[in-house]
């Protein structure tokens, strides 16, 4: 018979290791990130796998703020225009359909604004504005903080608070609450 092994609270780990993370974070990155959707026509945002999910999330949040706000790919998204904001979230900047899609936006003139580990990828090359959620990507083994997640888990989660972050900073500047936040939150569900 198999012994089972202790288990442990992975998730205080986890919140340890994001917490290394998130203190890397640039704070003046943030701050453009904020002031490029405060004056963007319209936001489409995109991503893939459990990426995507993080940044749908975004989206709703962002709906919930007042703004208008597309996931690409969704029948109901319009047609794009000079000043309206492309938001992708890929951790390796690789991700053959989101190049595709930050190709066609930097071609009709959309901002772009990527959330990757890294710069150096064809996405950042094309984005306006790359920032950085620290962390490894899917394929890479993390030694930093002598625990490792699988795959992206790390990006993934780190994306996902960032961007609540973000939606905490947006708040803070345009005056809303979760009062008035939730007078937008969908009531047939």
């Amino acid at each position: 018979m198999k012994r089972e092994k202790k288990l442990q609270n992975y998730t205080l780990k986890i919140l340890n290791q994001l917490t290394h993370y998130a203190e890397q974070e640039d704070t003046a990155d943030i701050a453009l990130v904020v002031t490029e959707i405060l004056h963007a026509n319209h936001i489409f945002l995109a991503g893939a796998g459990r990426s995507g999910l993080a940044v749908r999330g975004f989206g709703n949040r962002l709906l919930h703020l007042g703004f208008s706000v597309s996931i690409v790919g969704e029948i109901s998204s319009p047609h794009s225009q000079p000043g309206d904001l492309l938001i992708i979230c890929s951790g390796s900047g690789e991700t053959t359909s989101l190049k595709a899609l930050a190709q066609k936006a930097a071609a009709a003139k959309v901002k772009i604004i990527l959330f990757s580990t890294t710069k150096e990828s064809t996405i950042a090359k094309l984005a306006n504005h790359t920032l950085i959620i620290p962390g490894k990507t899917k394929t890479a083994q993390d030694k930093t903080t002598g625990f490792t997640q699988p795959m992206g888990s790390v990006f993934e989660q780190l994306s996902f608070l960032t961007f609540d972050g973000i939606v905490m900073n947006l708040m803070d500047q345009t005056g809303e609450t979760s009062v008035s936040m939730f007078q937008r939150h969908a009531d047939f569900e």
